[in-house]
């Protein structure tokens, strides 16, 4: 259905999508969004303490009322709404294809076509849950990657490191982040966060509120190995210091 759709009619869907959650939030008092953050917070709780009774309690809770405030957002239904429309009209159209037309390639694009190899990530992506370097040795693999709720800890102390400009790129929700690099390797930090706080390798910022920080040693322009962190949270801690 996708591959069918323009990229001008998914824009005016997002479009459409984000007005009616502006008029949700300013006319109807932000509707069920806050439920939805409540419901969010619960989940976090009862994930953290999922070990616990209570724990399981709150995070089932959590969960089912998260999806019935999704589910009743106007932008919501409207987007339920023109993906149906959107998979009617494509199956229809689908079927009054008398045939497919697979485009072949010309011996240029042939000769121009270039080998490539996939690489398995050193992290997947997870709603839930926290992520960690192993403990002994591992191949090193960029590290590119969102989440929702948990922790990261990632320690280079454990891989080795080419000799070029290694990339962390983290985009999370809720949840705190620490980084171990060794001393050394240079460090590019550029941290953004609503509500936290940060540790970057012995500078302290104990109260972010909607802010940005950049920070980088100072042979970072000229020297390899390096790594280059950019983070972004919306509540949570971040660390970085040398082991």
């Amino acid at each position: 259905m996708f591959q069918r759709l323009s990229t001008d009619t998914f824009n005016w869907i997002l479009i459409i999508g984000v007005i009616l959650f502006v008029i949700e939030v300013a006319f109807f008092h932000g509707g069920m969004i806050f439920s939805a953050l409540f419901s969010g917070f619960f989940i976090y709780i009862g994930w953290k303490k999922f070990y616990r009774l209570w724990g399981k309690i709150f995070f089932w809770f959590g969960v089912v009322g998260l999806v019935f405030a999704v589910l009743n957002m106007l932008a919501v239904r409207f987007l339920i709404l023109a993906a149906i429309v959107l998979f009617i009209i494509n199956y229809s159209k689908s079927k009054q294809e008398s045939e497919q037309i697979n485009p072949r390639l010309t011996v240029t694009e042939e000769m121009e076509s270039e080998t490539v190899t996939q690489l398995k990530p050193l992290f997947n992506h997870k709603v839930f849950g926290d992520h960690r370097t192993e403990d002994t040795a591992y191949q090193w693999r960029d590290i590119n990657i969102h989440a929702a709720f948990g922790d990261r800890v990632i320690d280079l102390s454990n891989t080795v490191l080419p000799n070029d400009t290694v990339v962390i790129s983290l985009r999370h929700i809720i949840g705190n982040v620490e980084i171990h690099v060794p001393y050394e390797v240079e460090v590019s930090i550029h941290h953004s966060a609503i509500f936290g706080r940060a540790h970057i390798l012995g500078k302290h910022h104990w109260k972010l509120m909607n802010q940005s920080l950049l920070y980088q040693t100072e042979d970072y322009d000229t020297t390899f190995p390096r790594v280059k962190i950019v983070t972004s949270v919306l509540s949570g801690d971040i660390e970085v210091k040398r082991i």
